[in-house]
């Protein structure tokens, strides 16, 4: 049976990636120093201040979302620390080696990556997955949601400019061309080598779905706990900044924090001290009305001002309109209570839970309901606390007294990698429980020699079965 005509979308698609195969067999001969130098010259491209400043300008004005000068924060912020945890890092020839073992380990590049990038981080997480590719020699094609494909063509822009100094071929970097479809995305998807998706979940499946190699990453509903050792200022400011920063387009900002019952209402005093208003029963109502027409998150909603919210969900109250942040009473957690859902805005719903116990159950069910896998943060003085959640919560993340949002995508003061794509394991149907970083962007070929005669043990059936056998007799 005579296999389908390839249709328009595949064979644009397809010239682009032979285009980056060549580009990408010609780089897979430099040496670790011209990689390295390659990277910083893409990661320059977008930190040099004024190319900063005009990518974030443009992403918040064709998206509609965000704050300027946190975009602008946060494209300096996860390129350089992204850039510190390449330094250094090998990525090109033998990276490691074991003589006694008799293992060497070779990076190799894994081709051409399709990355998927979401609309509320147009310029972040592009040049992210950029970096990481070009560390390990890949070609990379980028499909931009259609809000974000300005903002893409501007840094590809400078990109390619950046690139041409250093004698990199132009295609190693690339994009859909505009105006980005669903039938292009799935058929780069199928062509690719590798798929790295980040965004809606939707495009996740698609890449699982795509019959190529696929990391993509959980939806964030972030939860978090103040129990009553907290220093509670210090916790309120964390989160106040968290949930505000960038207009919380981040999955990683607090989308529910619960609090012990005890310090309840002095952490409220201390949120209204941060910018922080809670609201009353009718106002709640009205957000909800406005907020979820039609038992979905409205897009005019997504990632806008606090007091841009208010106004459009037609709250008078004079605080409200002039919030940081909105705050909302809830105790129910699912479909019935889209509270308790991923908002992506300033709006943070609030529980009382009775005691630390009752607070983790009640993370567990949020966390199921959407969000698993990803993270929880806890604000305590009770560091065992944080153990507690890790063992027995479905999250890879527990961020124990940090600004969740900047600490979950790694931190110049924690251990995790810097990322803006967190993977959620099982729990989030992800095939990676960890912050996506370079060593996904490498396939890794180990040549391996014979142990001398003195290293090698084979154990005996007494040493592996001898306390079993003891034990139950048999």
């Amino acid at each position: 049976m005579n296999a389908p005509a390839p249709n328009a979308h595949e064979l644009a698609v397809a010239a682009l990636v032979e285009r980056a195969r060549a580009a990408q067999r010609e780089f897979e001969a430099w040496s670790q120093e011209r990689v390295d130098e390659a990277v910083t010259a893409a990661a320059w491209a977008i930190v040099e201040p004024a190319r900063n400043r005009a990518l974030a300008e443009l992403a918040v004005r064709d998206t509609g979302m965000g704050d300027v000068a946190d975009k602008i924060a946060k494209n300096r912020r996860k390129t350089i620390g992204l850039l510190r945890d390449l330094h250094g890092a090998k990525s090109v020839g033998v990276i490691s080696e074991d003589r006694t073992r008799g293992l060497i380990e070779i990076a190799r590049p894994v081709g051409v990556v399709a990355a998927i990038t979401p609309s509320t981080n147009p310029g972040a997480t592009p040049a992210n997955n950029i970096l990481n590719a070009l560390k390990g020699r890949n070609a990379i094609i980028v499909a931009p949601s259609p809000k974000g494909q300005s903002t893409l063509a501007l840094l590809l822009d400078f990109m390619h400019a950046e690139l041409e100094r250093v004698g990199a071929p132009r295609d190693l970097v690339q994009r859909l061309a505009p105006p980005t479809s669903r039938e292009q995305t799935h058929a780069l998807m199928r062509q690719a080598d590798l798929v790295v998706a980040t965004g809606s979940q939707s495009n996740v499946r698609a890449a699982y779905e795509s019959g190529t190699p696929a990391i993509g990453v959980g939806a964030g509903n972030v939860a978090a706990i103040v129990d009553e050792t907290a220093d509670l200022p210090g916790a309120a400011a964390k989160i106040a900044r968290s949930k505000t920063f960038d207009n919380a387009t981040s999955c990683s900002s607090e989308n529910a924090v619960i609090a012990v019952a005890s310090v309840h209402d002095p952490l409220v005093a201390a949120f209204a001290r941060e910018g922080g208003v809670l609201l009353d029963a009718a106002e709640a109502r009205r957000l909800q009305a406005s907020m979820f027409a039609g038992g979905k998150l409205a897009s005019a909603f997504i990632a806008q001002p606090a007091a841009e919210i208010a106004s459009r969900a037609g709250l008078s109250r004079a605080e409200a309109r002039a919030a940081k942040f909105l705050l909302v009473h809830e105790s129910g957690v699912g479909p019935d209570h889209p509270f308790s859902g991923e908002k992506l805005s300033p709006v943070l719903a609030l529980y009382r839970a009775d005691d630390f116990a009752a607070a983790a159950a009640l993370a567990g069910r949020i966390l199921r309901y959407q969000g698993a896998g990803h993270s929880i943060g806890l604000h305590t003085r009770a560091s065992e606390r944080a153990l507690e959640l890790g063992l027995t919560l479905p999250v890879c993340r527990v961020i124990v007294n940090q600004v969740h949002c900047f600490a979950t995508g790694g931190s110049f003061d924690n251990a995790l990698p810097f990322s803006l794509s967190m993977g959620c394991g099982t729990w989030g149907r992800n095939s990676i429980s960890d912050n996506l970083n370079y060593r996904h962007f490498l396939n890794i070929t180990r040549v391996v020699h014979p142990l001398r005669p003195e290293d090698v043990h084979e154990p005996s059936d007494a040493e592996l079965f001898g306390d079993y056998r003891a034990k139950h007799g048999v």
